[in-house]
């Protein structure tokens, strides 16, 4: 089996059927389908171009999730990620789950720390529930233009991140995206640059955090995730081989860039499964029937 455990509803032009027809291409059982809520100040009006819902809570809204996975509840998983700010976030999750059967927090993409008592408050939630918290991170780097922002940073950082998830210790978490996946080196090219090249350097700052805090998962979606682990192949494979029980295989697009690099690095069968469902499957269950 496998599960994509990162992509989106009407994510660059694939609406259901293209993305039913793209699962069965690449042999994925199973997709994590997350929201990604924010007011519209906080991301890039050009997002229309790649996902064109752009609805009045973000730029892909819950209602376009719980369509896919009443269409098709075969082949989804349901995520759901409200504000934390919102003073009604955890009653909407919380509701969610009860009406729609929401598995997963996420995506948060928001341009706030992560260790934000609201969102400390409602990841605490998500532990007593059972929910993985799925977390993009990006540094703020200059875009050359001045609105309608000068660059698009999310989360604060990998040191708000590392205390949102020690302040939380009875939730997972799942870091994503270039801001998180730029610390699996030592090399300090987290805050210079988006998608850092060359060796895989002693120090990262994913390395530690995933040594000491058992609450640390790793989603390898996306070019950021892909980029890290191709930059270094050696090294590559002996980080999946130590932490293989807490990566999750996932996309966050409709290549198949993930699966050629997993497959070319001899990795054995039983890591290799542990990656593409294994883990998925331990932090989110197939329901029964």
């Amino acid at each position: 089996m496998i599960i994509d455990a990162h992509n989106h509803p009407d994510w660059y032009g694939y609406n259901l059927e293209r993305f039913i027809e793209n699962m069965d291409q690449y042999n994925i059982d199973k997709t994590w389908l997350l929201s990604w809520e924010a007011p519209h100040d906080e991301y890039d009006p050009n997002y229309i171009k790649k996902v064109p819902d752009y609805g009045p809570n973000g730029p892909i809204s819950f209602e376009r999730c719980i369509s896919y996975v009443q269409r098709r509840p075969d082949k989804f998983i349901l995520g759901y990620a409200p504000d934390p700010r919102r003073p009604e976030a955890i009653d909407r999750l919380s509701s969610a789950i009860d009406l729609y059967g929401v598995r997963v927090y996420g995506e948060i993409k928001l341009r706030m720390m992560y260790d934000n008592p609201d969102a400390i408050r409602l990841f605490r939630f998500c532990g007593e529930k059972g929910l993985p918290v799925v977390v993009h991170i990006d540094y703020e780097f200059s875009t050359g233009k001045e609105y309608p922002r000068p660059n698009w940073w999310y989360g604060g950082g990998i040191d708000s991140f590392e205390r949102a998830v020690q302040a939380c210790p009875e939730t997972i978490f799942l870091g994503h995206a270039p801001g998180f996946w730029a610390h699996i080196s030592g090399d300090n090219q987290y805050d210079k640059v988006a998608y850092p090249k060359g060796k895989v350097e002693p120090g990262g700052k994913v390395i530690k955090m995933l040594r000491s805090l058992p609450n640390l998962y790793c989603d390898i979606s996306a070019g950021s995730g892909c980029n890290a682990f191709n930059r270094d192949l050696e090294f590559a494979k002996s980080f999946f081989l130590e932490f293989q029980d807490r990566i999750l295989y996932g996309r966050d697009y409709f290549d198949n860039i993930h699966q050629e690099l997993l497959n070319s690095l001899g990795l054995p069968e039983d890591v290799l499964y542990k990656i593409y469902s294994g883990n998925a499957l331990k932090l989110v269950p197939l329901e029964k029937g």
